[in-house]
This record gives structure tokens, C-alpha cells and sequence, in this order.
């Protein structure tokens, strides 16, 4: 496809990408290609990667922050990457920009890090090649990236279903304080699903706005991730991790988010949570513990 491209001089776009957090997630079926169908309620909050990109004469791609190395050692095509040279590809131009990627969120951690990045990039190129696309053509480019790039692509609290594709906006939630925890143990998505075995669950969703913090524990409460003890039963410390969670003062609900290993503890507040953070810092200094909050 040839298309013309207004270029954005001497302009660099930063956007954030933020952790993806499965509140709850519902293993509703299996297709004939093995793929499972989902049922889960998502939002996104701090901390965030983040991705800048200005033009170039050339492709590059620079890694920096706390995860980077993690990245580095990968031989495989990042997928920051991929989704420039396939949007790129769809303007029928030359991929030839700068990218920087700030990786400050874990690998293969159940958070979306990646598909974050992917769908981040996406953001920003767009704005710098200053081009339309079609939405319903942006939505193919995120699913062909992966499961949770669609989910990342929308960012706002949301359901959703089938393989991650199908995606509709949440009732209104509270704000509500929210401690992060991965025990620094990487665990791949395929493999938690593959050893996934017994019934599937019923949809969760609900349709009511939920007024403050303690309805949403009520309603989540009665709700699961079913991936948590497959993840367990792969890596024990996740069980230690929802216990301290529990432990903590004000910590009304502790789950795993996505296919794990980072596990969530909600608070009322953010403030509730930067405690929890303080004493679980003392206690673990080898886990990755950050506080967070949810705004409606």
C-alpha cells in the first residue's frame, strides 16, 4: 500500500506503557487450534514503561532500564520491533526511526510488559509519521502481535474475552490503592496454559458501577484467576507472595494477575499500599514490590 507521509520534523513522542493487571481471569474454553477462550476484567496502572521514537536515517532499537538486559539477552525479534516494521509496512514506508525503550517492568511476568510496549509504540509512531489508519486495520496489526497487544492497544478498564480479542468497556470502578509483587522468577505464558487441565469457568462479568474499594473486593472475591495454582504448582514462591500479601495490614484481596508470576494486593488507598510496600521491602529484598493506584 502506497501512502503519503506527512513526517513530523525534528519531533520525538514519548508514550507511556503501562502494567497491565488482570483483577480477575476466567478460563471459559478451549478451540480445536488448543487456544483457550477468557473471560477477564483488566486495567492498567503505573509503573510504566515507556517508549520514545523520533526519525531516523535507519532502524534502531536501544534498550535501556532496570529489565533491559533481560531483553538484550533475547536473540528473538523484540516486539517493539515487529510492530514498527509491520506498521510501517501498512503506510507502505521505511521503518527508518529511532526507538528507545525504557524497560522498568519485569519479564514474562503477567503484566502485559511487552504487549504494553507493542501497543505503546503503535501510539507513537502513528503520531510521529502523523497518518490515519483505519481502526478496524489497527486492531488486526495488535492481534497479530499477540493476545494482550488489542487489550494494551485500549488501555482503559475493560472485559475481555475470547483469546484476548474481544474487548468492551468496563462499568465504572473505584479508585483504589494496589501493591505489585514478583519474585523476580520469569514464567511463560504458554507453558501455564499448556499444563492447564479440569472444568472451564463461567463468565464474570458484572454490569453494576461499583461505588468504592470494599465492592469491589465483594465482587472479586467471588470471582478467580484460574491460571493461579497451575502457576503455583510450577513455581512454589508465588504461593509465599499471595501469603505475605495477605498478611499485610489493609490488604483486602491478594491474587496472581494474568498468567503470573506478579501478584497483586488491593488497599484502599495508594498510601495503605506504599506501607504494605515498605514492610514486604524489609522482608523480601530480592522481590520486585511496587505500590500503585487505580483511578476511575
Amino acid at each position: 500500500m502506497n501512502k503519503k507521509v506527512k513526517f513530523i520534523q525534528e519531533h520525538v513522542v514519548s508514550v507511556d506503557a503501562p502494567a497491565k493487571l488482570n483483577l480477575y481471569l476466567h478460563v471459559t474454553d478451549q478451540r480445536p487450534d488448543k487456544l483457550h477462550d477468557i473471560d477477564s476484567l483488566v486495567i492498567f496502572i503505573p509503573p510504566y514503561d515507556k517508549i520514545s521514537v523520533k526519525r531516523s536515517n535507519v532502524f534502531s532499537l536501544n534498550i535501556k532500564g532496570p529489565f533491559a538486559s533481560n531483553l538484550l539477552k533475547d536473540d528473538g525479534q523484540n516486539l517493539v520491533e515487529l510492530a514498527a516494521f509491520r506498521l510501517a509496512d501498512l503506510f507502505g514506508i521505511k521503518p527508518f526511526v529511532e526507538i528507545t525503550l525504557v524497560k522498568n517492568l519485569p519479564i514474562s511476568a503477567g503484566i502485559g510488559g511487552g504487549s504494553s510496549d507493542a501497543a505503546a509504540t503503535i501510539k507513537a509512531l502513528i503520531e510521529l509519521w502523523n497518518v490515519d489508519l483505519e481502526p478496524q486495520r489497527i486492531q488486526v496489526l495488535a492481534r497479530s502481535l499477540g493476545a494482550d497487544v488489542p487489550m494494551c492497544l485500549y488501555g482503559k478498564a475493560c472485559f475481555v474475552g475470547g483469546t484476548g480479542d474481544k474487548i468492551c468497556p468496563a462499568p465504572s470502578l473505584p479508585s483504589f490503592g494496589v501493591l505489585l509483587v514478583n519474585p523476580q522468577v520469569p514464567l511463560a505464558t504458554i507453558d501455564v496454559f499448556k499444563a492447564r487441565k479440569g472444568p472451564f469457568s463461567g463468565s464474570g462479568r458484572f454490569q453494576n458501577d461499583l461505588v468504592n474499594a470494599t465492592s469491589l473486593t465483594e465482587v472479586l472475591a467471588m470471582r478467580t484467576n484460574d491460571l493461579e495454582k497451575i502457576a503455583i504448582g510450577k513455581m512454589p514462591v508465588i504461593q509465599n507472595v499471595l501469603e505475605s500479601l495477605t498478611n499485610l495490614s489493609g490488604c483486602s484481596l491478594a491474587r496472581m494477575s494474568g498468567s503470573g508470576a506478579t501478584c497483586f494486593g488491593l488497599f484502599d488507598s495508594e498510601y495503605s499500599a506504599i506501607r504494605g510496600a515498605e514492610v514486604l521491602g524489609l522482608q523480601n529484598k530480592n522481590w520486585w514490590i511496587r505500590p500503585s493506584k487505580f483511578n476511575c
